[in-house]
């Protein structure tokens, strides 16, 4: 039995932001990913993540996934402006019910006798990997859903010397149901 995804609601200062998943496979040739992002920029489109890598182990496709806001921007256009792209093979609008999305997090905290016991249960707590040890500082790695790694960044703000990284989000189909 499978989880049920998280939604795309997402939440700024002000109020609740939905977000549209796009996966684009396209063609992995030399100005594909700028061409994409100056389409973006030139119509006025937010790109709240992107993450782009081989497309199923094959050297000839890649597969870029982009959140965008959904709300401030009419998916249909943006659908259509990255259609018209030469070497954009296929686009998906990946629902939350019909795809599995996940992001990676690394954090570098540092640690004395004192600390040391907390990260380990914060650690513990989100299901978290320790990456790396040092006598001053430890490596943590957490591969979630967006809300868990959303929660664990809070959870780190408790230490004082932090150094934090997060992927954006990747999302594929959930295999035999189809997507938009």
């Amino acid at each position: 039995m499978s989880a049920v995804p998280e939604s795309y609601v997402g939440s700024s200062s002000t109020s609740p932001v939905t977000h549209h998943i796009l996966s684009v496979l396209v063609e992995n040739k030399a100005g594909v990913l700028a061409r994409i992002a100056g389409l973006f920029a030139r119509r006025g489109f937010n790109i709240y993540s992107l993450a782009v890598a081989p497309a199923e182990g094959h050297a000839r496709f890649s597969r870029i996934t982009i959140v965008v806001d959904a709300e401030n921007t009419p998916l249909e256009q943006i659908v259509g402006q990255l259609d018209k792209l030469v070497n954009v093979v296929a686009i998906s609008d990946l629902s939350p019910r019909d795809a599995v999305e996940r992001e990676l997090l690394l954090a570098s905290v540092k640690v004395d006798e004192l600390t040391r016991p907390a990260v380990l249960e914060a650690v513990a707590n989100a299901s978290a990997s320790i990456v790396d040890v040092d006598a001053g500082a430890v490596t943590i790695m957490l591969a979630g859903t967006p809300a868990a790694c959303d929660q664990f960044e809070r959870r780190l703000e408790a230490f004082s010397d932090v150094e934090l990284h997060r992927t954006g989000r990747v999302a594929l189909s959930r295999l035999g149901r189809t997507n938009n």
